[in-house]
């Protein structure tokens, strides 16, 4: 098994006597019934890593698509026994490897990236180096810390790839503007120079407008830059100018370029300044985080089933 898993309240078997923790995994893809609770050994943190006690690991649309097997099936996913889920996380260090500079009682929050892999955030502990991690700011409770770390790091690796807004050309659309990844990139484009619109529901007006933001229903072509959080794809595409900008979100589909476009997509990864940045913006109220429910571990396939249906502002957050 990889080493970059753990657990929480270490158990031991009876036969074996092995610390174990609890973990969420899929053998057989095949949507939320696929997701099973499995006990797995505890390792101890390497040079340079800490073992965290999960307090929180939020559910993302990634996940539904990862027990679905839509990754699997795209060739992103090759595990022999099974394949964990959840990208990101909140908890406390309890043990630290050799130069890893954080003490065990730190509150941490982090992301684990990459698809192909046997471990994940939905579990009681997990190993992880300390590049992946940032500390959590007084004041910011752990379940809310959790909700960070991949939709914000996605958010401002977007702006990386959008670079600083050319003078006279700002105008940046961002679709799904009231979702997690847009409503951050909405509160962090305009120090870069972006003049932006959000593209949403009408009843996510509101909410848009109040990250100070432009909002619209229905966009037409002619914008400068087009962040696609919403993976539209090819018709947000057709909404950037000639020789505009696009980012989408999607690494495993990539629109064409075409009129001269220059076409990116962000591959998140884990950035552990950035994500200092990040926590004490969200503690401060500078970024939207949203929690909508916290579950316990098994109900793990409740919370992607509920996930799934939609129409639902703010994060579903699994408690192990």
């Amino acid at each position: 098994m990889n080493t970059a898993t753990s657990r929480t309240t270490s158990s031991r078997t009876a036969t074996s006597g092995t610390a174990t923790f609890r973990t969420a995994v899929v053998r057989t893809p095949g949507g939320p019934d696929a997701i099973e609770i499995i006990d797995v050994p505890v390792t101890e943190p390497g040079p340079g890593q800490v073992r965290v006690r999960v307090a929180a690991a939020p559910v993302n649309p990634v996940d539904l698509g990862v027990a679905g097997g839509f990754f699997h099936a795209a060739g992103l996913i090759d595990q022999p026994a099974h394949t964990g889920l959840g990208w990101e996380f909140a908890g406390t260090v309890v043990a630290a490897g050799p130069g890893a500079g954080l003490a065990p009682g730190t509150r941490v929050a982090g992301l684990v990236d990459g698809f192909d892999r046997d471990f994940g955030t939905y579990a009681e502990q997990l190993v992880v180096p300390v590049t992946a991690l940032a500390a959590v700011p007084d004041g910011l409770d752990l379940v809310t810390a959790s909700t960070v770390p991949l939709n914000g790091l996605t958010a401002a690796q977007i702006l990386d790839l959008l670079g600083d807004a050319p003078a006279g050309a700002n105008r940046l659309l961002v679709t799904g503007a009231a979702g997690a990844v847009g409503g951050y990139l909405a509160a962090l484009a305009p120090e870069r120079g972006w003049q932006v619109t959000g593209l949403a529901r009408a009843e996510d007006e509101e909410f848009v407008r109040g990250l100070g933001a432009g909002f619209t229903t229905r966009a037409e072509p002619g914008w400068d830059a087009v962040a696609d959080t919403a993976t539209l794809q090819e018709p947000a595409l057709a909404l950037v100018r000639d020789g505009g900008a696009f980012v989408g979100v999607r690494p495993n589909a990539v629109p064409a370029a075409e009129r001269g476009i220059t076409v990116a997509v962000v591959m998140v990864h884990p950035d552990s300044s950035r994500l200092s940045g990040l926590l004490a913006r969200a503690a401060s109220g500078g970024l939207p985080a949203r929690v909508h429910a916290a579950l316990p571990l098994d109900r793990a396939a409740d919370a992607h089933r509920a996930l799934a249906k939609g129409g639902v502002r703010g994060r579903y957050v699994l408690r192990p």
